[in-house]
């Protein structure tokens, strides 16, 4: 029997300052023990309520018994022998699962490790598939932060900035958000002017025929929680088609049920040619996945593209588990529900307190933006807000350009209860701090 030791955080924090690090930004000072379901708990039982999640990478709750049931059962016959060097079952099995999960036809799927892996695996598919040099990324979009992805990252310039030359050949277009139009146009006409701006690119700068890809998240996560209009999306996929494009969906954030569909494409009816996935496809455990059609997938050469610790067995046992108790429980539609709850709270709170902007999001992909008097973006409310939740116990995420969004990502199975005590919480945190931060 092993004898669970006492947790001794001064010293791991004194050896945290030794050892690892600094580089990775961290948004508090919580040090936690465990988690289970909508909670985190510290090791002297402080419990928080998470509308964290790991970064929307734990969307059946902490700790839930079948998937760590499922990775345990995986762990006692064996951890790692790889994918290159040998088959076995969890990965084999966890393809076909997608294949009944993912939009129509993408029924074959590489598996790797991370989001930014699985972004730099549908590009280098395009690439190679189409023969062609050009990605065509959006204005606001966070792909990942190796090289390859950030790349494509122009969420904020920080991810950029020290890493110059970034990949050759990439160009950007103006991603709509109605409320903050990139071109200036009002609500209802961003989207098509920022597709009308594409078409223009196309006859001025990019040739569309040397254009592998197109890359966009349908809901963009760290640029502001932004989805993307619905006819934007199928207007892409048209012009995608009309020059024999492949188009892209970064699923990472917003898939495995996060905005009360199974993926945030499917609310406007599009199919993609190549989707990557990762954060919740596991329940936390590391791993990502690439599905495309088969015609696309057999043209990728044996050894054009690979990974060691891809499509782990512990992994894909989770993600399995995952998979089935998302289905089984019912969590894709709680999602939906809960979201639809949320958001009604969060428009009554606006209603009351002009220093949120707009409230947007589908599912449990929600968010507020926070402004200041005449309407610019207004970071220190939002951050005033995060530290207030923070201290009465609720964890919050910030994002956008200037960190001026709150987003809300509870677990898919959140109650009704959890959910209102989150929402008021924040809600106590709004009015607290509106009347300093206007």
């Amino acid at each position: 029997m092993i004898q669970e030791r006492t947790v001794d955080v001064p010293k791991l924090l004194d050896l945290e300052e030794t050892h690892f690090a600094k580089v990775l930004a961290r948004t508090t000072k919580v040090f936690v023990e465990r988690g289970e379901g909508s909670y985190l708990y510290t090791p002297d039982g402080r419990r928080y309520l998470d509308f964290v999640m790991g970064i929307a990478s734990v969307n059946t709750g902490h700790s839930h018994p079948r998937v760590i049931e499922a990775a345990k059962a995986q762990i006692d016959k064996v951890v790692h022998p790889s994918a290159s060097a040998v088959s076995y079952g969890p990965n084999i099995e966890l393809a076909a699962k997608l294949a009944e999960i993912t939009p129509d036809g993408l029924d074959v799927s590489f598996l790797a490790n991370s989001g930014a892996e699985a972004v730099e695996g549908g590009l280098k598919l395009a690439k190679y598939v189409t023969g062609r040099p050009i990605v065509v990324a959006f204005q606001g979009g966070f792909h990942g932060r190796t090289l390859g992805a950030v790349s494509v990252t122009t969420s904020k310039v920080h991810y950029r900035e020290g890493y110059e030359p970034l990949a050759a050949s990439t160009y950007f277009a103006p991603f709509p958000h109605p409320y903050r139009c990139p071109l200036g146009h009002a609500p209802a006409d961003s989207a098509r002017e920022c597709l009308a701006f594409l078409k223009r690119q196309f006859e001025r700068v990019i040739d569309p025929h040397a254009v592998a890809a197109m890359l966009i998240e349908p809901v963009q996560g760290e640029g502001g929680y932004i989805p993307a209009p619905f006819e934007f999306l199928r207007g892409i996929r048209e012009l995608c088609d009309q020059h024999g494009i492949l188009l892209i969906f970064d699923e990472v954030q917003s898939g495995f049920g996060r905005t009360g569909k199974w993926w945030g494409g499917q609310h406007a009816g599009v199919t993609p040619d190549i989707q990557v996935m990762a954060k919740a496809i596991a329940s936390g455990f590391p791993l990502s996945a690439i599905s495309s059609r088969r015609e696309l997938m057999d043209r990728w050469s044996v050894g054009a593209h690979g990974s060691t610790f891809g499509g782990n067995p512990v992994s894909c046992a989770a993600a399995i588990a995952t998979i089935d108790v998302l289905r089984e429980e019912g969590m894709v539609e709680n999602a939906a529900r809960m979201g639809e709850r949320l958001g009604d709270h969060l428009r009554q709170l606006q209603a009351d307190q002009p220093v949120i902007g707009e409230v947007r999001g589908l599912g449990l992909m929600t968010a507020a933006e926070f402004v200041h008097e005449d309407g610019s973006p207004n970071g220190e409310a939002a951050e005033a807000v995060r530290e207030h939740a923070l201290a009465h116990g609720l964890l919050l995420l910030t994002c956008g350009l200037h960190d001026h969004v709150v987003r809300f990502i509870p677990a898919l199975n959140i109650s009704p209860a959890d959910l209102d005590q989150g929402f008021e919480i924040f809600a106590a945190a709004v009015r607290g701090t509106s009347a300093v931060h206007r």
